[in-house]
Order: C-alpha cells, then structure tokens, then sequence
C-alpha cells in the first residue's frame, strides 16, 4: 500500500483546482445513475469472498478488505486525509487490547465449579488471581417502597447473591407492585445489580431459576460468552470490572449452605409474611484470569474536498468488519455489513467523478469505512473521539448498515427502507431526507425502529451512534434483520443489489442536497 500512497500523493498534487464550480442539482442524477447493481455486486464478489475470511476485526481478513477499499479509494482519485510513518495514507489505524479467558473458576467448599457448566458470566471481571470473598445472601436484591431485601444487611466489598425474578404472595401477585402486574425488577436484572453496587458490592451472583435456563443460555451463546473480547487500547482501565455472575440453583444452594427444599421454603416464608430476610454466608473462593494481546486495526478514509464551503464535512459511513470464522464455519457478512460497504464505495466514485466533471460538491464529502462495529462500534468510537476533520464541522453522518435483503414485515414490498436518527438531532435533516426520496427515490421510509420505546434499540446498535454522541447529526439506513445474521449463510447469492442500487442513489441525493445547500443543516432538537 505504501506504494499506492505515494502515487496517490503525487496525483493529488498535479492536478489542476477547479476554478469555478459547474454544480447543479440537475446533475445529481446524472452522477447518482452512475451508482449501479452490476457494481455494486463487483465489488461485493470480493469483499464477502471466503478468501477474506469473514474480516474479523484485526485478523488477516479484515486487512485484505482494508487494503482493497483503499485500492478503490485511489482508484477513484479520493484524497487520503491520515499519515502514516510520515505518508499519506488512507489508514486511520488504532490499538485494541483483545482479552481472552485463562483459568475461572468458583470454588464452594471442597467443590471447584467450572465456568460454562455451571455459572457464566456477562460483562468483563478480572481477579488474576484467588480471592476469598465474603457472601451475602440479599434475597431478591429488590428494594421498593413496598418491599426491600437490603434491610440490615452490608454488603460493601462483598458478594452479593440475589435471586432472580421477584417476590409473589400465594395468590400469585407481585409483592412489590401489590397487584399481578410483574413490576421491572422481574424482568430487569440489570436494575438489581445497579443497585447493588449502589450499596458496596463488590460482586454480583444471580442465581438462575431452574437449571436448564443456565444450559440452555450457555448453548445457544457459547461462542459469545468464550470468544475474545476487544476495547480500544485508550481506554482500558485497571480496574477488576463490573460482570455478573450468573449461577445455576443447585450451584446456588451449595453456595447458600442449605437444600434445595430449604430455599423453597424461604421463599414460601416470604410469600406469607411478605418480607424478607438476608443473611451472611461462608467465603467462597474466586478466579477469573485474563489473558491480554495487543490487536491493531484501521479505518478506511477517503475525501472528496468541497469548493467554497471544504471546511465543512458531509460523512457517509459503514462498517467493514464481520464477525469472522466461527466453529470452524466462514460467516462472510454479505449483508452485515458488506451491502453498506459497497454502497459507500459506490456513492464515493460518483462524487469523486462529479468532481472531476467540474460539478463536485460545495462541502467536502468524508467516506469512511472503520472496523471493530461487530465488537461494540469501537472504530467509529476512535473516530469520533480521534476525528482526522473536526467534528464541530461535520454537518452530519449518514450511516449505511444492511441493506441488501428484505425483512419479514416487507417481502410484498420491497422498495422501503428502514430510517433511524433522522430526526433525533435536526429536523431540517430529516425534512431533507423526505424530499430527496419523494423527488428521486419514492421508497417506502418504514419508521418503525426510530422509535425510542422499540425494544431492539437500533439506534444504539450502529456507527452513526458515536456521532450522535457529538451531536452531530444522523440518519441511519438499515433493511432489519434476517435469518441469516451472523450467520455462515449470510452469502452473496442472497442479497438484493437492484435493492442496495435504490438505497444508495438515495443516501446519494440526500448528501448531495446536505453538501451543496447555502445553509449549513442546524442542530435544533435533542431526541432520545
């Protein structure tokens, strides 16, 4: 790549500036017809090809579609905005630290407990080595106006061991909302683990109702509980962590000191006088060790510099990545997340040829493809808190993540697509994005997951979040979900790409229009 750097470089440096710009909004559909399924699909046939073996993020594979998206970059005379070793680059490169499991373990009594039998974990925790750990038994864990197990129990730098669900009197009803309505500690185990650590714990064990909910949960999420975890190297911490530990009944009870007929009967005793009581319990003995390595990885970023108005930036962003090989099984990530992909790498040719033609854009159009989205957003996270451009000039990103297959809800329309954010931060944005599909496009814009009480919490699930963060406006274009995500027959011959073809026109005009109004888009709202 080195040597595509320094040509690029020199390119750049020979062409003529325009002097005046020729830019029309007719002209937007020109250039935006140049966007088409027969390219799209080219460069898909390789990025989701087995050779590149599902871009895990910081493997080999990942690096071939880095370097390939480059290639295109170049190809297309977009402008490397990063150095490297003193050179122009395309690369935005940034440190990850990739954590995996060495020796876990809980030992209660004589009896050592293994980690994936009979306890998990979510969350990270790290005790290198044993540790005693005095156990409080804290009942429920729930503590409400009309109910607490925290009553005359400390649990600082303790271990707290709660029972999951709630409380319910023999008629069936919920002892903490008085009626047979469940209240949110039932459902929510995260609220009780909030609120031990509240009171000083230093750990949480949540013992699970029956035992085939342990195994079943470590079954269908093995790979997930076992696979390495990644988080930028910047910010890493040393602190043990936060996780929960998740127990099974019989595990549970061992821990307890008592039969399982005993805590039944406990429970029983709580039904019938309606409150609780929490007590010490023996040590137990803990290890959760760590190992550590340190993974590099890039985003992929390329310019096309405006005219009058280049100090200001449009972004068109996707994820590269992929979750990788799987039990020995390759999950290419044709859709997730190689529809979004290619459809920058398709928007950014017809930019960087308008403005070869004399039309390019007012405001300076940023394509960026970043890494780490499948491990929890982390390269537009080092973006964004790295930026190359400066984030209080970005008008907005326009974030492209599954578009090439269509959904249960629409397989009797096709032509629609799922828009997230568009009017969380500026209206003027979303106003913007209806004309552009009402003038060009006349899809369908399902709503549906923009909603902040969806439980699916899209939202916060793809890169434009981390822009979000900055208010900096977003909107996110996405075609929900199938049976094959994350899945190895997420493949090429499944996709949609006169479906990809419409989406991407559309996010096209909508930052072609974005780039060249007078006004630059205002942030006027604060939506959750």
């Amino acid at each position: 790549m080195k040597k595509i750097i320094i040509l690029t470089t020199f390119f750049m440096s020979i062409m003529k500036p325009v002097a005046a710009q020729k830019n029309s909004t007719d002209k937007s559909v020109e250039y935006a017809n140049t966007i088409t399924a027969t390219d799209l699909a080219k460069h898909l046939k390789i990025l989701a090809s087995d050779s590149l073996q599902g871009r895990e993020t910081g493997e080999p594979g990942q690096k071939m579609a880095a370097d390939y998206i480059a290639e295109q970059f170049f190809n297309d005379h977009l402008k490397p905005v990063m150095k490297h070793d003193g050179e122009d680059s395309y690369f935005q490169h940034f440190d990850l630290v990739r954590k995996s499991w060495g020796e876990v373990y809980i030992e209660t009594g004589t009896k050592r407990r293994e980690f994936l039998k009979d306890f998990y974990l979510l969350g990270s925790l790290s005790i290198p080595q044993e540790k005693n750990v005095e156990v409080v038994f804290g009942g429920y864990g729930i503590e409400s106006e009309k109910y607490s197990d925290y009553k005359n129990i400390d649990v600082t730098n303790k271990a707290v061991l709660i029972l999951s669900g709630e409380p319910k009197s023999k008629k069936g009803k919920s002892l903490v909302t008085d009626s047979d309505k469940p209240s949110e500690w039932a459902s929510d185990w995260r609220k009780k683990v909030t609120l031990a650590r509240q009171k000083g714990a230093a750990y949480v064990l949540i013992i699970q109702p029956d035992e085939m909910k342990v195994g079943t949960f470590i079954a269908n999420y093995r790979g997930y509980l076992t696979n390495p975890r990644l988080i930028l190297k910047y910010k890493e911490t040393p602190t043990q962590g936060d996780g929960t530990i998740f127990v099974s009944r019989e595990m549970g009870v061992e821990i307890l000191g008592v039969s399982e007929k005993a805590l039944a009967k406990w429970q029983r005793k709580i039904a019938r006088k309606k409150t609780s009581k929490s007590f010490a319990i023996a040590n137990v003995a803990m290890k959760f060790e760590n190992k550590e390595q340190i993974v590099q990885s890039e985003n992929v970023l390329g310019l096309v510099e405006g005219t009058d108005k280049k100090d200001e930036i449009v972004v068109v962003t996707a994820h590269y990545d992929h979750v990788g090989v799987i039990n020995g099984e390759i999950h290419n990530g044709a859709d997730d997340d190689g529809s979004g992909t290619v459809a920058v790498l398709e928007i950014a040719q017809a930019f960087a040829e308008a403005k070869r033609n004399g039309n390019g854009p007012r405001r300076s159009m940023l394509f960026m493809t970043v890494a780490g989205e499948e491990k929890g957003l982390l390269g537009s996270e080092y973006y964004t808190d790295h930026a190359a451009l400066p984030l209080q000039n970005t008008v907005c990103d326009l974030n492209i993540d599954m578009i090439g297959r269509i959904d249960e809800a629409h397989t009797g329309n096709p032509d629609y697509v799922y828009l997230i954010g568009s009017d969380k931060l500026s209206s003027k944005l979303h106003a913007i994005s209806e004309e552009m599909n009402q003038k060009y496009s006349k899809l369908a814009l399902d709503y549906k997951y923009n909603d902040p009480s969806d439980p699916n919490r899209f939202y916060y699930r793809s890169d434009h979040y981390n822009f979000a963060r900055y208010k900096v406006p977003v909107i996110f274009y996405f075609n929900g979900t199938h049976e094959d995500y994350h899945r190895p027959t997420d493949d090429i011959e499944k996709i949609n790409f006169a479906k990809i073809e419409k989406i991407a026109r559309l996010v096209f005009h909508t930052a072609w229009e974005v780039a060249n109004r007078e006004e630059r888009i205002k942030v006027d709202s604060n939506k959750k």
